[in-house]
C-alpha cells in the first residue's frame, strides 16, 4: 500500500476538484471565450492568487476540465465493456456506440460537457502539449475505433464511410449545437432531443421510401 496523502495534499486535491468543477460548469454554460479566471475563482470559492498556484493559465484550466470529462467517458465506456462481457445476450458494436453517443448528449443537456471553441490556437497548442489530455483522448479513440471497425465489418454501419469520419461524427455529438438549440427553445424534452439526434446520426435524414 502507498503512503496515505498528507492533510496538505488532501486539501490541495479538494481545491483542484473544486476548481475543475467550477471550470466545467462555466465552460458548459458560457463557453471558453466568455469564461474568465475571476469567475472560476469566485465559483470555486477561493482567491484568484490561490487558483494561479494550481493552474497557471486559462488554457490549463480548460485542459483540466477536458481531462475530467474524458475520465468520465472512459469510465462509461469501460462499464459498457464489462456489462457486455457478462451479459447473457450478445451486445452489438453499434449498440455500444449508440450508448456512448446517448451518454455524451445527455451529459451536454445536463450542463456538464465543456464547450471549447473549434478555432483557438493557444488553446489547441496547450491541449496538444497536455499529456494527460492526449493520453485519455487516444485511449477513448482507440476503444471507440474497435467498435466502429466491428460495426462496419458486420454491416451495422455503412463501410463506405472512413472509420475516422465515423469517429469524428460521434465525437461531435458531445458538443453538437443542435442539441443546445433544441434545449434552449424549451419546447422539447431531453429524451426527445436525444432520440431525434440519434436517429439523424445513425439512420440519416432521408425517408425510408427514398432509400
Amino acid at each position: 500500500m502507498g503512503a496515505r496523502p498528507s492533510i496538505r495534499e488532501q486539501v490541495q486535491r479538494m481545491r483542484q476538484e473544486a476548481i475543475v468543477t467550477a471550470v466545467n460548469r462555466l465552460l458548459a454554460t458560457k463557453g471558453y471565450d466568455a469564461m474568465t479566471v475571476d469567475e472560476v475563482a469566485a465559483e470555486a470559492g477561493m482567491a484568484k492568487a490561490s487558483l494561479y498556484k494550481l493552474f497557471a493559465s486559462k488554457e490549463e484550466l480548460a485542459g483540466a476540465a477536458m481531462v475530467a470529462v474524458l475520465d468520465r467517458a472512459l469510465a462509461f465506456v469501460d462499464s459498457l465493456r464489462e456489462q457486455a462481457a457478462t451479459s447473457a445476450q450478445p451486445v452489438s458494436a453499434r449498440a455500444q456506440l449508440e450508448a456512448v453517443t446517448r451518454w455524451a448528449m445527455q451529459t451536454q443537456l445536463e450542463g456538464e460537457m465543456p464547450s471549447l471553441p473549434a478555432q483557438n490556437t493557444s488553446l489547441s497548442t496547450s491541449l496538444q502539449s497536455n499529456d494527460d489530455y492526449m493520453d485519455r483522448l487516444l485511449s477513448l479513440s482507440n476503444r471507440l475505433s474497435i467498435w466502429i471497425a466491428e460495426a462496419q465489418t458486420s454491416g451495422q454501419i455503412q463501410d463506405r464511410f472512413p472509420p475516422e469520419m465515423v469517429l469524428y461524427t460521434l465525437f461531435a455529438r458531445a458538443c453538437d449545437p443542435v442539441v443546445g438549440l433544441l434545449k434552449d427553445s424549451g419546447q422539447y424534452t431531453h429524451a426527445q432531443i436525444i432520440d431525434w439526434v440519434m436517429a439523424s446520426t445513425f439512420q440519416g435524414l432521408g425517408s425510408p421510401a427514398a432509400q
